[in-house]
């Protein structure tokens, strides 16, 4: 059920900055041997740095809790993360890309503790020496490091009640014996992901309204093992291995459905169907890095060397029914009139190497450059069965009409790509840096259908070579101890997930389905950021960023006409992944992150204002070749050029409530206002969240209420000049009450294993 409705997906990678949430500005304090300063939230050349050790906001949380309220992050979804003016934040621990996909990454993180994290590093424009996409922007989660030799660990149980009961709990060790280092986490849960719809589509003649609920129950385990070996004082061994599986079955979706039309008199006339659909899907992702790293002087120099493999599972079965209303009775909705059976897998296997030199000059002078291959092949072999079904008096219900479809996808691709960065800190007060990628890309999609009506479609091949230069450049000037500037370009490219190009609908309801497409092209951004600080405390940030072709999902809806010039009978709606205009992403936001009344007080408050430039229209499904008119056969174009301008505002507090800092008090609060995304105008969106914390010992007690007012729930509306009409109404239910015990154990000060950026890391957020 994760991709049948990808609506939120698109929702929440249009709010590009809401939520942010506080920070702590703690006075210099020795925490474990480490001594932090008193710039908690600075600048640092290419990114901003987020000091947390000696926070009470990490103890007890989870790694997802604290990245919620760090500055510039924020998540209006509780799933994913978002950077202020990006559409999407790439999670690093230590260097190295997190290497799951986004459910996965999203339960991970919430069961991952936030005792050992040092400082979270935010890129907000990433240099070329990082294999992004897009607008993507990069949250770095550098670790504690701890200094002896010994066993540590940690164990955290987490309950969550919303419209169900969820249980998360995780453990995790860390062992250090003289050049040998070991870390190992395992953690898992249950938990139904509930969800309630109305879905409203139509014209002034034609009106269908769905609404019901889904449910999506899940079963998650995961966890990981790093090796690490010091060969000798110049030389590192490591071995990685991650592991995460998700059992889905049972997911359910429960809609009922109101057709008005006129009759063959003209009359208006509303039918009445059930929509019951039910899902079993499973996935599995491992990966393995292998990584050797050689320092080379004492100024920093090192060379790093990484060969990965992963490999991505997806099995996913659905029966879809539509349910009439009997002949005799019209309230009995037990006759089935048509069942879609989907089976639907997906394997991913991909084998990455990177090679990465660091050169470092007593002048301040660095040197960076490397390269990277993937290649990459996806399985995709999809088979559909839809039967129809009539209503025989004598018999009682026949298979009137039993209609196959296979599509077996089949889709490789290699990446090759250099780059070349120059960083120079010129004086104390200012530097600079300056770097390119240049990246070949050559893929081959086939794709094989048998059952497609069209000779000319049934057997197809999609190749695609193409190469990119990608600049970059960013300063950082110091004007005084209290003034900060700082400026960054960079040019990016998207590529499709592998998700978007294989080609198979996910039905929602009869006539009401996502569509991803395998002609789905790389887009372009291109982004701008100026940021000023004043005493580390108080920022202002502008940004832009141009899409073009840029990837999304549009609603296209109306009468089918084929290739052929055939019209169907029948108001269909289809959300299409494809390439879809220019945009344009404009903002402006003004912060403090701040303490008061002796830091009895930490205040994080952000205003904003972000303008937002669609330009793109669609006529027709790319997949198919079918185009979408109305009753007299008009062509219907769906457009969206409308600009919005919105207002962001966040206040985020932590009142301290004992002068022995064990107790705490959050009040955060978060507003967004209306504004215009691919699929129409998003109303405002608003949370109230309230947490209380309790540190003893070793033990860590905290209640969070979130949503508390009910307000986070996603409406959508969209009129099209041709009378076209598509409104979406999704509640989450993020109304939720979370009670969750921690408990630290053993050596705190073990030295960590050290994290190592896998080879096959950039490949990974593409199977989300």
């Amino acid at each position: 059920m994760k991709k049948i409705i990808v609506v939120a997906a698109a929702i929440s990678g249009s709010l590009v900055f809401a939520q942010e949430k506080k920070s702590d500005t703690v006075k210099t304090k020795s925490i474990e041997g480490i001594t932090l300063t008193k710039q908690v939230f600075k600048k640092q050349s290419d990114r901003f740095v987020y000091d947390v050790a000696a926070s009470p906001v990490a103890k007890g949380n989870t790694a997802f809790d604290l990245l919620k309220q760090t500055p510039l992050l924020s998540s209006t979804d509780d799933k994913t993360l978002k950077i202020a003016g990006k559409n999407n934040a790439l999670i690093y621990i230590n260097g190295r890309k997190t290497n799951m996909d986004a459910e996965s990454l999203a339960q991970f993180l919430k069961n991952t503790p936030a005792e050992n994290i040092q400082k979270i590093e935010v890129i907000t424009v990433p240099g070329s020496e990082f294999q992004v996409e897009s607008s993507d922007g990069i949250i770095n989660i550098v670790l504690k490091k701890k200094m002896s030799d010994g066993t540590s660990g940690n164990m955290r149980m987490s309950n969550t009640q919303n419209k169900y009961n969820n249980t998360q709990a995780s453990f995790s060790v860390n062992y250090r014996k003289d050049k040998l280092g070991i870390s190992a986490n395992l953690n898992g849960g249950e938990n139904i992901s509930p969800q309630s719809y109305i879905l409203r589509n139509g014209t002034d003649m034609l009106k269908n309204e769905s609404v019901g609920d889904i449910d999506d129950p899940n079963k998650n385990i995961g966890g990981y093992l790093n090796i690490d070996y010091q060969l000798n004082e110049k030389n590192n061994l490591a071995l990685s291995w991650n592991s995460w599986a998700n059992k889905s079955y049972n997911s359910t979706i429960d809609l009922y459905n109101s057709l008005t039309q006129p009759n063959q008199l003209g009359i208006m006339e509303t039918t009445h169907t059930w929509t019951k659909n039910r899902e079993d899907a499973r996935n599995y992702n491992n990966s393995v890095n292998l990584n050797y790293e050689a320092k080379l002087d004492s100024l920093g120099s090192k060379l790093n060397v990484n060969a990965a493999y992963l490999i991505y599972k997806r099995f996913q079965f659905s029966k879809n029914n539509t349910m009439i209303s009997g002949i005799n009775n019209p309230e009995d909705f037990s006759t089935t009139g048509k069942t879609i059976i989907q089976d639907i897998p997906q394997i991913i296997n991909n084998f990455s190497g990177t090679v990465d030199y660091i050169q470092k000059f007593k002048n301040d002078f660095t040197l960076s450059a490397g390269g990277n291959f993937n290649k990459t092949k996806t399985d995709n072999d999809t088979k559909n069965l839809t039967y129809d079904y009539i209503y025989n008096p004598a018999g009682g219900l026949e298979k009137v009409n039993i209609t196959p479809e296979s599509n077996h996808f089949i889709y490789d691709e290699n990446i090759y790509g250099l780059y070349l960065t120059f960083e120079k800190k010129f004086s104390d007060k200012f530097s600079g840096k300056v770097g390119a990628r240049y990246e070949i890309t050559k893929s081959l999609g086939t794709a094989d259908s048998p059952y497609h009506p069209l000779e000319s479609q049934r057997h197809q091949t999609i190749e695609r070579n193409y190469n990119n230069f990608l600049p970059y450049l960013s300063f950082n000037y110091a004007i005084n101890d209290k003034n900060n500037i700082s400026y960054s370009f960079s040019s990016r490219m998207r590529r499709p997930s592998f998700w978007e190009l294989n080609p198979v609908r996910n039905y929602i309801t009869e006539f009401n389905y996502t569509q991803n497409n395998p002609f789905v092209k790389a887009s372009s951004t291109y982004n701008q950021e100026l940021t000023y600080m004043y005493k580390n405390s108080y920022f202002l940030i502008l940004n832009h960023s141009y899409f073009k072709d840029q990837i999304t999902q549009v609603p296209l809806q109306g009468f089918i006409k084929s290739p052929d010039g055939k019209i169907g009978t029948q108001n269909v709606l289809r959300y299409i992944r494809t390439n879809f205009g220019d945009k344009q992403e404009m903002s402006a936001m003004v912060g403090i992150q701040k303490t008061f009344f002796k830091q009895y007080l930490t205040l994080n408050f952000n205003a904003g204002i972000q303008h937002n430039i669609n330009n793109g229209s669609l006529a027709g499904d790319p997949t198919t070749g079918e185009t979408f008119v109305d009753k007299d056969g008009n062509p219907l174009v769906y457009t969206n050029n409308v600009k919005s301008t919105s207002l962001i505002v966040t206040s985020n507090n932590t009142i301290r409530l004992d002068k022995k800092k064990t107790w705490f008090l959050g009040v955060n609060y978060f507003f967004v206002d209306k504004q215009q995304i691919e699929l129409g105008m998003l109303k405002n969106l608003m949370s109230l969240d309230l947490s209380i914390k309790k540190n003893w010992n070793d033990w860590t007690f905290a209640l969070n209420l979130n949503d508390i007012l009910r307000t986070n729930v996603v409406e959508i509306e969209d009129y099209q000049a041709n009378g076209n009409y598509n409104y979406i109404r999704n509640d989450q239910y993020r109304r939720s009450i979370t009670v969750s015990l921690t408990y630290n154990f053993g050596n705190q000060k073990v030295k960590k294993v050290r994290d190592i950026e896998g080879a096959s890391d950039d490949i990974k957020s593409r199977t989300r």
